[in-house]
């Protein structure tokens, strides 16, 4: 059985089932398959605001005047990367370059951009929305730390891949049961969602 270990001491010995509740109830928060590409347009972020993003049609269009950029660190980071390799095999310099191509725009947070560039690279960057940040900020100092707007998402980001690797073995198999039920994520998205059946039932 699958035991995945959140922080605060809290564990869910059957993960499957919240999972798929969460699923079931905000299936519109799915989007379609992960793209991999490294272009950005505006149907991706049409997509994130699927996923809850709110990007409004004034920061879609600044975001856009930063398509090179974005797309030119998107095309470092292979479509295979994934949080759970070791940390001396992530890509952090180009991580962190790709979340400064977004920094200092009006309105546009973390919680929009990592919506955004998660169906990009799904094993990758998880969804920094506002109740996950919260969840990993509870424990970790350095998440809530006041930092330039890419050392800031790094330090989620690596905040976050320390919950992935406690709960490896445990998010696999729930990965392979989730898949039986017809849903493909990754890893790194079933955390999130886990994260967020957390904070719903509190």
């Amino acid at each position: 059985m699958a035991v995945i270990v959140l922080r605060g001491g809290v564990e869910i010995e059957s993960p499957l089932e919240p999972a798929l509740e969460f699923l079931t109830a905000y299936s519109s928060l799915e989007t379609p398959s992960p793209s991999g590409s490294a272009s950005l347009d505006e149907r991706d972020l049409r997509l994130a605001n699927r996923a809850g993003a709110r990007i409004s049609a004034v920061e879609i269009h600044t975001i856009l005047e930063r398509r090179s950029e974005i797309e030119r660190v998107l095309r470092k980071l292979p479509p295979t990367a994934s949080l759970t390799s070791p940390a001396s095999s992530i890509p952090w310099a180009p991580l962190d370059q790709l979340f400064d191509a977004f920094a200092d725009i009006r309105g546009v947070g973390l919680s929009k951009v990592t919506k955004t560039l998660h169906r990009k690279r799904p094993a990758l960057i998880p969804m920094l929305d506002s109740v996950v940040q919260g969840y990993l900020a509870r424990e970790d100092p350095a998440s809530r730390a006041k930092q330039p707007f890419g050392q800031r998402a790094i330090a989620l980001v690596r905040s976050y891949k320390r919950d992935l690797d406690r709960n490896r073995a445990g998010l696999l198999r729930l990965q392979r049961e989730l898949a039986a039920h017809g849903y493909r994520l990754t890893e790194v998205r079933i955390l999130d969602l886990l994260i967020w059946s957390l904070s719903a039932g509190r």
